[in-house]
This record gives structure tokens, C-alpha cells and sequence, in this order.
């Protein structure tokens, strides 16, 4: 169960597909990062990491940081058009539900605690915890692995020339509990697992920054029709 729902966290952006906006405001909810149980059991560490560097479109102008700071840029960080739910939580803290999906027999629903920390010269968006809901035998699963994602997001005017910057940082942390795995020494999970999770975000992360360039130049032509 522990690397099926190691599969399912990485569909986080996979699965981002077009779904009911929905905000809930006004309830006090806590974060708490996931923590691992104490335990003598075995655990694979997991990481991934993507760079992305890419000029921006003369015509884009020299506003990305008001973008950022403006509550249009927390929607498109978190594709809150893909998510089931999101609510805020306060402090530039963000709880998304992402729809459904189905795992083996289970329905499970991703729950990330993310947040988004915007400036006059970068935004740096990271996720707090991460676990599932769904039935008994899903929900147990929460114990056995930890997550950690940092996006730092930057630009900056070399030449009069306009860059925004994306670097992804993800961990995974996964207990190894059941048989056959077990058995196996930490490299056999963690050498796949790692080349999997890379794989993953090489794919992800260019999408992010498209999705990102498009809601930045739908904002451009709404300031425009503003000040028309």
C-alpha cells in the first residue's frame, strides 16, 4: 500500500483535470506536518529535483511581480480550476482537495497543506503535509510515509531581457513494511523509485510553467481592459 499511494501523490498534477471550483472560508482547520511513527521498520528515502529556466515574451511587460502578489496568481499556483475543493486557512496557508480517484478497490482523495509565499522578487510555494482520505484501510496508510515539495519560483531582468526561473524540490520519505520489500535491501525501492519520481517531474514541472505563462497573460489583458 505504502508505494501505491506513493504513486497517487505524484498524480497530484497528472490528475489535474477540469473539475467544479469550489471555496470553503471561515473554518478554523490546523496544520500539522506529517511526521513518521517511531518505528524500527526500514524506510526509503525518495527525492526529485527539476530546474527550469525561460524568457519571457517581450510583449509580457514588467509586471509579474504584481502578478504574483495578486490573489489571480494563488489560483493559478495551486490550479484551483482542477482541484475539488480548496479552502484558506489563513497566514498564506492553503488546504486543497483534489477529486477522487480510484486505487486498486479504494477511492482515495489527496489532501495538501501548501503554502505560498509571494515577494517583489520571487514566490516560493511549499507543501506542509500531504495524506490521504478514504476508507479505514486507506486512511492507515498516512502513517507509513511523509512528503515535502518546495517550488521557488524567481525572476529577474538581465539586459532588459525578462527570465522567470522554477526550481521543484520533492521527498518522499516510505516506510517498508510488508513483504516482499522487506526483504530487499532499501536501494532495490529507492533506485526505481527515484528514477520513477524523477521522470515525473521532468514532465510536470514544464506544464507547471505553462499553465503558469497562460494565467499571466490572461491577467495582462484583464489589466488592460481596466485601464481602458
Amino acid at each position: 500500500m505504502a508505494t501505491t499511494k506513493y504513486h497517487s501523490h505524484h498524480l497530484f498534477h497528472e490528475i489535474f483535470t477540469s473539475t467544479t471550483r469550489k471555496r470553503n472560508v471561515g473554518m478554523k482547520v490546523s496544520v500539522k506536518r506529517a511526521e513518521l511513527s517511531e518505528s524500527n521498520v526500514k524506510r526509503a528515502n525518495l527525492t526529485a529535483r527539476k530546474k527550469e529556466r525561460i524568457k519571457l515574451p517581450n510583449n509580457y511587460g514588467d509586471g509579474i511581480s504584481d502578478f504574483f502578489n495578486h490573489p489571480s496568481a494563488v489560483d493559478a499556483i495551486l490550479n484551483t480550476r482542477a482541484l475539488h475543493s480548496y479552502q484558506s486557512l489563513g497566514s498564506n496557508l492553503y488546504r486543497c482537495i483534489l477529486p477522487q480517484i480510484q486505487l486498486l478497490s479504494f477511492k482515495v482523495a489527496p489532501v495538501l497543506d501548501l503554502q505560498v509565499m509571494p515577494s517583489n522578487e520571487d514566490c516560493i510555494v511549499e507543501l506542509l503535509s500531504c495524506r490521504f482520505e478514504g476508507s479505514e484501510v486507506v486512511e492507515r496508510q498516512n502513517e507509513h510515509f511523509s512528503a515535502s515539495m518546495r517550488n521557488h519560483i524567481k525572476w529577474e531582468t538581465i539586459d532588459d531581457e525578462q527570465f522567470l526561473d522554477v526550481d521543484v524540490k520533492l521527498n518522499l520519505v516510505l516506510e517498508i513494511y510488508t513483504q516482499p520489500f522487506t526483504l530487499l535491501p532499501i536501494s532495490a525501492v529507492e533506485g526505481p523509485g527515484n528514477i520513477m519520481m524523477q521522470a515525473l517531474v521532468d514532465q510536470l514541472v514544464p506544464l507547471l510553467v505553462q499553465q503558469l505563462l497562460q494565467d499571466y497573460e490572461e491577467w495582462i489583458r484583464q489589466q488592460c481592459k481596466l485601464l481602458q
